[in-house]
């Protein structure tokens, strides 16, 4: 494997690199790295947790490390699908942004738009987006794109998923033609197809996996439940020693999920699209920062978090598409950790997820599973919960002066509630001393 410097990145960067604990490259990164480096249009499909947010963000930086953007006037751009994704890459990129002296923003929806045109009235070099959001900024002239010299786009085939394709396309169309276009995607056909198409140029592929490849590390059960026993089965599991993350198909389940768990004794936080932006964060940086061991999300979670440690994931419901089963499992065993992947499945929803297993190519283990079984203490650890209530939370104060977050050379991107810096999140994807990213 090529060092970092051999790739071809800048001398500042490789030594923030070493600084930040990246000994070398992951595959996705040198696969990718050279021909980015040197402005070539690419296609890049790697697993979840592959890396490849360094992989294309430090291509980004290293384009952009010669010069400075004008007021309103972004040099490299990054679209992704979703807030949380943009927050874990400006996370990711802030100390190699920094490296360099160049400013990194982001602008997503849910945050005060005049703080966000404020900081792009400033001048950003790298502007990390949702595709909402920017249209909103770019319809009110508060961000022209006709700088900008390469672009990203992250998880390309979520994007269209949520039917943002045709925004993409508006905001390509703003940006030069002759620019440099980099897309990465779990998959490569369809609506994504016909956007590297329009936009890309002769562009190199890199894939270093199947979309549909089992992970090494990663274990993958079936636990058959009869539909009166599930609850308490999802209690149990949710109980035992580790960071955890239930997926539900609806806020609204998620929201009755989290209840009864701290009923029991449980402490849990949700996240979906129908909370504010603020208590999103919240419940991101509770989990991060271990306060909160079990998170229950919407599929809004399957994809843009990034954390070290997540050990196990269950589907309470099953997915109904691979790819979400794919992405909401790719929140652990990433980047050679090890971790479990459990389906919760009744009588009536088996032959579906049999189905979809096929589909995702994963071979899992069923194993049929009663409240208070060893067999489902030893898939998962699930344990007896304490049965002593936890109280909720005191809700966020709203902030009035939210907005897209920023990094210069002379500060690390932003501070939290203390009021102190942000430390740059422990992910993006290449090999530290301590632990995987």
């Amino acid at each position: 494997m090529p060092s970092f410097a051999e790739l071809g990145l800048p001398e500042p960067v490789v030594r923030a690199l070493a600084a930040n604990g990246f000994t070398e490259p992951f595959p996705i990164q040198a696969a990718t790295l050279p021909d980015t480096i040197a402005g070539r249009d690419l296609l890049g499909r790697g697993q979840t947790g592959s890396g490849k947010t360094l992989a294309f963000g430090l291509a980004l930086l290293a384009r952009l490390a010669a010069g400075r953007a004008a007021p309103r006037q972004p040099r490299g751009l990054v679209l992704v699908p979703t807030r949380e994704l943009a927050q874990q890459v400006v996370d990711a990129l802030v100390p190699f942004a920094k490296a360099l002296g160049l400013s990194i923003t982001s602008v997503v929806g849910g945050m005060s738009f005049n703080r966000q045109a404020d900081e792009l009235r400033r001048g950003v070099d790298l502007l990390v987006a949702t595709p909402g959001r920017l249209t909103d900024h770019t319809n009110q002239r508060t961000c022209d794109l006709s700088q900008v010299t390469v672009t990203a786009l992250d998880e390309a085939d979520r994007m269209a998923d949520m039917g943002f394709l045709p925004q993409v396309r508006a905001i390509l169309n703003l940006t030069p033609a002759d620019g440099q276009r980099l897309l990465f995607s779990a998959t490569l056909d369809g609506d994504v197809g016909a956007l590297v198409r329009q936009y890309l140029t002769d562009p190199v592929t890199r894939s270093v996996a199947s979309a549909t490849a089992q992970v090494d590390t990663m274990d993958h059960h079936v636990l058959l439940v009869h539909n009166d026993a599930k609850p308490r089965i999802v209690t149990e599991v949710a109980a035992r020693d580790g960071r955890t993350i239930l997926f539900a198909r609806t806020k609204h389940g998620v929201d009755r999920l989290v209840k009864g768990l701290r009923r029991d004794g449980v402490v849990a936080g949700a996240l979906h699209g129908g909370k504010a932006q603020n208590a999103r964060n919240r419940a991101i940086a509770d989990f991060k920062e271990g306060r909160t061991p079990v998170l229950v999300a919407t599929d809004v979670a399957a994809r843009g978090i990034h954390i070290d440690d997540v050990s196990l994931v269950v589907h309470v419901d099953p997915p109904a598409d691979p790819k979400d089963y794919l992405h909401r499992a790719g929140r652990t065993a990433r980047a050679g950790d090890s971790g479990t992947v459990v389906t919760l499945v009744t009588a009536a929803e088996r032959r579906d997820v049999e189905r979809l297993m096929r589909l995702a190519g994963v071979r899992a283990t069923q194993t049929e599973v009663a409240p208070g079984d060893a067999a489902l203490a030893r898939i998962t650890g699930a344990r007896q919960p304490s049965g002593v209530p936890v109280a909720e939370p005191p809700k966020p104060a709203q902030n009035p002066r939210g907005g897209g977050r920023r990094s210069r050379a002379g500060g690390p991107g932003g501070a939290g509630r203390s009021g102190q810096p942000r430390r740059p999140a422990r992910s993006g994807g290449g090999r530290r001393r301590d632990t995987a990213a």
